[in-house]
Formats: C-alpha cells, structure tokens, sequence
C-alpha cells in the first residue's frame, strides 16, 4: 500500500482511488446491482428470504444468497434463525447496514427521478450518431 493509503487507515479511513485499498472491496460489494436493491429492500424491516427475493424482480435464488453472504459478510446485514421446524431464517440491516443504505436509498431516488432526463440524453445521444 501506498504511504497515503497507510496514513489514511491509521486514521480511520481509506483511499478508494488506490487500487491496493480495502475501499474497493467495499465499494464492489455495496455498490453491485443485487446488493444495493438487497440493502434498500431491507430498509423498512427485516424480511424473511422468500419475500426479499419476491421483492426484488429478476434475482436469482443463486445471486441472492450470494449476496446476503456477501453483506452479511461484511456486516452490513445479519441474519436471524429461529430454531423452529423447519427453521425460519430472517434478514435485517445491522447499524452499518443503515448507515450505507441511507445514501443509496438517495440514490435510487435520484435515479427513479431523473429517468427521463437520462432517457432523453441518451435519445440525444442516438440521434446525433444517426444523422
């Protein structure tokens, strides 16, 4: 790691922008689709893994437990078993799940607004190769 990188985890931080950083493990895992509509998807309550994979369209039951492995991993998500027969498992955000889910939820929000800006930009976009 570079002097910077070093200097930056002694105080409690990373630098994204050096490839050898931890950050970009982070950043990977957080910001993968699946993972980013797992974590909002959690948001408003703790969800049992058939009504999470139900809530999120187009998810894989192979990418779903991937990624609940992958966030729970990280502590970003905890999962609760509840010794009954047969076992019922739940999903939840932890402290650190919260905290990250905050700032994508503004993203996801940001994006559902600016669709059609994004949309027509890429309209644009096409039509000005095109002719």
């Amino acid at each position: 790691m570079s002097p910077q990188v070093v200097e930056a985890m002694a105080l409690g931080r990373g630098d994204v922008f050096d490839s050898r950083c931890p950050a970009r493990g982070i950043l990977d895992h957080i910001t993968s689709k699946w993972a980013v509509l797992v974590l909002v998807g959690l948001r408003p309550a703790p969800l049992r893994y058939s009504a999470l994979r139900r809530a999120i369209g187009g998810v894989s039951e192979k990418m779903l437990a991937q990624t609940l492995r992958t966030l729970e991993g990280d502590g970003f998500v905890r999962r609760e078993v509840v010794p009954t027969a047969p076992p019922q498992v739940t999903y939840g955000l932890t402290d650190l799940g919260e905290e990250v889910t905050a700032h994508l939820a503004g993203l996801l929000n940001w994006i559902d607004t600016h669709i059609p800006d994004v949309e027509r930009a890429r309209a644009e976009r096409a039509s000005a190769h095109r002719g």
